[in-house]
């Protein structure tokens, strides 16, 4: 037998014991998979798991927000304190094929506060370069806290007041370039400051005079007057997750009434959104603030001024916490993505009030930081759960907006915002 014909057939044993070894391998990895397949259980999830999920396949919350034929249930739209609030609202956005929008709304809390609301838009004048807008609101709040004035007021002189007050403003918004608007208001505000509702804490009345808290024994009537301007360069104001929001207004209250409290406000409330892996995961940044300043003579009303503490800004502290003429406010969160229709978030939020606008620097913060998350529908917040913890305690906050309410046009002329 030649050399060649030996390595030929060595040749040919070798394959075929590969063959045959392949071939066993092969039916020892399907014998393992028909074994594995039938001991195979269906996947546990927890209960809340569960109820997550349901909520999601079956678009729960896409149904309850979208309503029928512009007639919804209205969640929230209060000032925090108020308890739980829900009313109806009529939304419709396609009157005269859609060169109007309108809106009623009204709301009551498991507190009895009140809030009733009515607006006409004209969106799509000049070209739909601008808008003409009047509003009217009026609100009862029955039992907003009062600590005192300054980063220094006493956790233990918590108080309450009602307010109520009646609003009508007409706004004109030019919209400059594709994201730059800018515009004015004017209109009028009717205030009154009656006793708080509460029983638990005391009257503000009681506890503090016209001269610890201005406008306290004698409310005025304000004419108002503002201008404003915006860039705004968010993938999307409803739900954004890059680009960034930048708002800067000025109003002027005109006492009408009194001649006692006439006085300047500049609001100016700066977002950015930062994303990263394909915007699953974010970093989202605020800073507001709000300064305020009053004529020779005439005073701020304690109800005007800015506050700081609670479910949108230091969210380890009560409501209402720090009240003073000047404040800032910062917030940063990082937020990503559990899965469609939930996100998670830490969170951290430093602010202080200021009796003087100049003392913006990081010294003599009050700081909290926490945890979330963000139920969304049709990409925007639906429900927000944040737990927030400061030297002061823990706050528990369920709130139908999203953490960073974007400052609107008119809103700096009211107090509180909602």
């Amino acid at each position: 037998m030649s050399a060649n014909t030996i390595r030929a057939t060595v040749l040919g044993l070798l394959l075929a014991a590969a063959h045959a070894f392949a071939q066993t391998r092969t039916d020892e990895i399907e014998a393992a998979r028909d074994k594995k397949s039938k001991t195979l259980q269906e996947e546990k999830v927890t209960g809340l798991e569960s109820i997550l999920l349901q909520i999601k396949q079956g678009k729960v919350l896409e149904r309850i927000t979208a309503g029928y034929n512009g007639l919804r249930v209205q969640f929230g739209s209060m000032a925090t304190g108020s308890g739980f609030a829900l009313g109806p609202q009529f939304a419709r956005e396609d009157p005269f094929k859609g060169r109007m929008s309108i809106e009623f709304a009204a709301a009551l809390s498991t507190g009895l506060w009140q809030k009733y609301q009515a607006g006409v838009t004209l969106p799509r004048l000049a070209g739909g370069r601008l808008l003409l807008k009047t509003e009217a609101i009026r609100r009862d709040y029955r039992s907003l806290e009062f600590y005192g004035m300054g980063i220094d007021s006493r956790r233990t002189a918590r108080t309450n007041y009602r307010l109520e007050d009646t609003s009508l403003d007409g706004i004109a918004a030019l919209r400059a370039t594709h994201h730059i608007r800018f515009g004015g208001s004017v209109g009028g505000l009717w205030t009154g400051i009656r006793p708080g509702a509460s029983e638990d804490i005391a009257s503000t009345e009681t506890v503090f005079s016209d001269t610890s808290a201005p406008g306290l024994s004698r409310q005025a009537n304000f004419l108002r007057s503002g201008v404003f301007g915006q860039v705004d360069y968010r993938d999307d104001p409803a739900g954004p997750k890059s680009g960034g929001n930048y708002v800067v207004e000025y109003n002027w209250h005109d006492d009408r009434s009194l001649n006692a409290f006439d006085f300047g406000r500049w609001d100016i409330d700066a977002q950015q959104y930062i994303p990263f892996f394909n915007k699953s995961r974010r970093l989202a940044l605020r800073v507001r603030m709000t300064m305020t300043r009053a004529e020779a003579g005439h005073r701020v009303p304690f109800y005007l001024q800015p506050y700081i503490g609670g479910s949108d800004d230091l969210r380890g502290f009560r409501p209402y916490r720090f009240t003073g003429p000047n404040a800032v406010v910062y917030n940063a969160e990082y937020r990503w993505e559990i899965f469609s229709g939930l996100d998670g978030a830490l969170f951290c939020d430093a602010g202080k009030v200021m009796a003087h606008r100049g003392h913006l620097g990081m010294s003599d913060m009050e700081v909290s930081s926490g945890f979330g998350f963000r139920f969304n529908a049709r990409n925007r917040t639906f429900i927000r759960l944040d737990v927030g913890f400061s030297h002061e305690g823990t706050g528990f906050w369920l709130k139908f907006n999203d953490s960073f309410t974007p400052l609107l046009f008119g809103a700096g002329a009211r107090q509180p915002l909602y």
